[in-house]
């Protein structure tokens, strides 16, 4: 058998020695057919499973886009218990929410559901529907995580409710409600007691967002709780 070397690669120049290794394959490929079937059923499987999901998921928002329309514009008009429950033919945000919660429309139905339930004092059906929302946005992300904080503070729980402002705090920071958000973290704190955690989250506010409407409001706080703190 003739070879060559090229740059370390061996080069196979001879058709017998080809027709050994198509032989190989094709004995490896009868010894191991079932499982070879088996693999690519899997795959073919798994790639089919994507698609249908991707086309489901892709029904399900134009579905619940169309279901909520009415509703949001009862939630815009304050009018909740129509945007909760719908009227007639028209689904509620609750039924948009419940039956077509994995698409974007329906989970941003969650959201809506635990806003307006904070507006009617429910904070546990609020917590329930807001802590199953989730999403990328700047804005919306950390305001559920923001109302979250003031369910388990109007709930009397001061350390959920500040878990769930530090969180607002920490999620994609930003001079626009940040600096609110510590504010919520500061009073929480003052509320569960720790003097020395709303002194740290009023400072945050001092060094940090000296721009914002929140700065003197922050700057008072804290220079009154380092008052009676002695520091």
């Amino acid at each position: 058998m003739a070879k060559k070397e090229k740059s370390g690669i061996e080069i196979i120049e001879s058709a017998e020695v080809l027709q050994q290794e198509l032989g190989k394959a094709e004995s490896f490929f009868n010894q191991n057919k079932n499982i070879l079937y088996i693999i690519a059923g899997v795959v073919i499987a798994a790639v089919a499973g994507v698609l249908g999901y991707k086309y489901f998921i892709k029904q399900q928002n134009q579905e619940a886009q169309v279901s909520m329309y009415d509703s949001v514009y009862y939630f815009e008009s304050d009018s909740l218990e129509l945007a909760l429950n719908g009227t007639g033919g028209n689904a509620g945000l609750l039924e948009v929410a419940d039956s077509y919660g994995s698409s974007p429309a329906g989970n941003l139905a969650k959201f809506y559901v635990g806003v307006a339930y904070m507006k009617q004092g429910k904070f546990d059906e609020a917590i329930e529907y807001l802590s199953d929302f989730s999403a990328d946005d700047i804005v919306i992300q950390g305001r559920a995580y923001a109302l979250l904080g003031d369910a388990y503070l109007e709930k009397g729980d001061a350390q959920s409710a500040i878990s769930q402002y530090q969180k607002a705090v920490d999620y994609k920071s930003n001079k626009q409600m940040t600096p609110a958000y510590l504010m919520k973290l500061a009073t929480a704190y003052e509320v569960a007691g720790d003097k020395q955690g709303a002194i740290e989250a009023y400072g945050e506010v001092v060094d940090n967002y000296s721009t914002s409407t929140e700065y003197l409001a922050a700057t008072k706080y804290k220079a009154k709780l380092e008052a009676e703190a002695g520091n």
